[in-house]
């Protein structure tokens, strides 16, 4: 919880709700957005914002949601919908102040639309064991991934990607491991969660052994784009990968 805002989060037919209440001040944008952040690692259908209980204490204060909507269109892809906000905020989104920000007359409308339009992309998930054989089957699930959705150019690149991400978790984080696979319709995500809260580690290129590979630095150099997010239990690394 951040001073003078507080929260709960709920979920509802794939979506992850989230019910803000209080006053909204530059003060409080940083707990915010970090659980918001939070709720984005669990790759939601969709991420609903209940404002009908929070106050406005400073206008630039709403530029938390704007990067949070960024956060979300590069990874992982998933909508951010603000449900009935108050009407000085409401007159703010509408104005475009700080984005094109999609809002809602509340939440209830807003899992209609979802549920309505959403379509929910293809994906392989797997639980790892972190020991000796994971990287060899995180990449087999990814080759098995490009073969099934006909894209034999990146089956090198993405085995790379999981090779590096899967590695980095079982050798810092030591605890079991998911690795999803999604496709959309222009980029390929590529997401590892462990149980670990510390940032993932970066190496320079021919450190380590031979199955680690070159580090977050290949990924870097495959990816579109990389990154990192918190999660309740630890955290996920994501990459996203062009078509």
């Amino acid at each position: 919880m951040a001073a003078g805002l507080s929260w709960t989060t709920s979920e509802r037919a794939g979506c992850m709700i989230v019910v803000v209440r209080g006053r909204l001040d530059l003060a409080a944008t940083r707990g915010l957005r970090g659980m918001l952040q939070k709720c984005l690692a669990e790759q939601p259908a969709a991420l609903l914002a209940d404002l009908s209980g929070m106050s406005l204490g400073q206008e630039t204060a709403l530029s938390v949601f704007t990067a949070i909507h960024r956060q979300a269109a590069v990874w992982p892809g998933t909508p951010v919908v603000l449900c009935a906000p108050r009407p000085e905020m409401a007159d703010l989104l509408a104005r475009q102040r700080y984005g094109p920000l999609r809002t809602c007359a509340d939440v209830d409308e807003a899992v209609r639309e979802v549920t309505r339009h959403g379509v929910v992309p293809p994906m392989i998930i797997d639980q790892l064991v972190p020991m000796t054989g994971a990287t060899r089957h995180a990449r087999d699930l990814a080759t098995e991934a490009c073969v099934r959705w006909e894209l034999p150019d990146l089956i090198g690149p993405v085995s790379v990607v999981v090779t590096e991400l899967v590695s980095n978790a079982v050798e810092h984080a030591n605890t079991m491991i998911t690795l999803r696979l999604t496709l959309l319709r222009r980029h390929l995500h590529v997401a590892v969660r462990d149980g670990s809260v510390a940032p993932p580690e970066t190496r320079l290129p021919g450190v380590g052994s031979v199955d680690r590979g070159r580090g977050l630095l290949l990924v870097d150099s495959l990816a579109v784009n990389w990154g990192w997010l918190p999660t309740s239990d630890g955290k996920v690394v994501w990459t996203t990968l062009a078509l």
